[in-house]
């Protein structure tokens, strides 16, 4: 069992309680798809069981678990967040980068923005940049309170190594809280982007 799934886990068996253990257990063990699936239709179905199935099915690579697994990235709750970026970054849905630069970008929704963007660095998919940049855009405004955002912005679009990121990275700059990652993204943007040496 991987951390991401024994964490997972051990969480929703917490969250489900004694009283729906056997539920748990059940949801937990079966490699029947169909009931999986079930579960994310069914009216009335708990939260922690519809995380369970979402997560069990996205890893797998069942594109049914996508737009739970969309909700959950978007989810007040952090662990919830991480565990759906962990099954969507798995998955393998075209429409996962389109959604989660959406999440991304979404001001309505920036305190929740962090996952989207880690995920957008993951995938590496088209999307990423653009979005990264924009994101990161509007956290360089004073006084804004979502550094853990802007920070993996900025680290992000160094690991992505754009050269389109370097007007808004050499704007972090300016930033006490963001520099020292401005820095480095910079750094490797150069080192992307350079020419390779002449042959001696």
């Amino acid at each position: 069992m991987d951390e991401a799934l024994r964490s997972l886990t051990e969480r929703l068996r917490a969250e489900a309680g004694p009283g729906a253990s056997g539920a748990y257990e059940r949801l937990a063990a079966t490699g029947d798809r169909e009931v999986l699936a079930a579960v994310l239709t069914e009216p009335g179905q708990p939260l922690w069981a519809r995380e369970l199935v979402a997560f069990r099915l996205g890893t797998a690579g069942d594109r049914r678990s996508f737009e739970a697994l969309v909700l959950l990235l978007n989810h007040r709750d952090p662990e919830r967040c991480a565990s759906a970026a962990h099954a969507l970054a798995r998955l393998g849905d075209p429409r996962t980068a389109r959604a989660a630069a959406a999440l991304a970008t979404n001001e309505l929704r920036v305190a929740y923005a962090l996952q989207p963007v880690r995920l957008l660095v993951e995938l590496r998919a088209p999307e990423a940049v653009p979005a990264l940049i924009t994101t990161l855009e509007r956290r360089l405004r004073p006084h804004d309170p979502y550094r853990k955002v802007a920070l993996a912005c900025a680290e992000g679009l160094g690991v992505l190594g754009d050269a389109r990121a370097k007007r808004v990275l050499n704007e972090a700059l300016a930033h006490p809280a963001l520099a020292e990652a401005a820095v480095h993204a910079l750094a490797r943007l150069t080192e992307d982007t350079d020419p390779a040496p002449d042959p001696v």
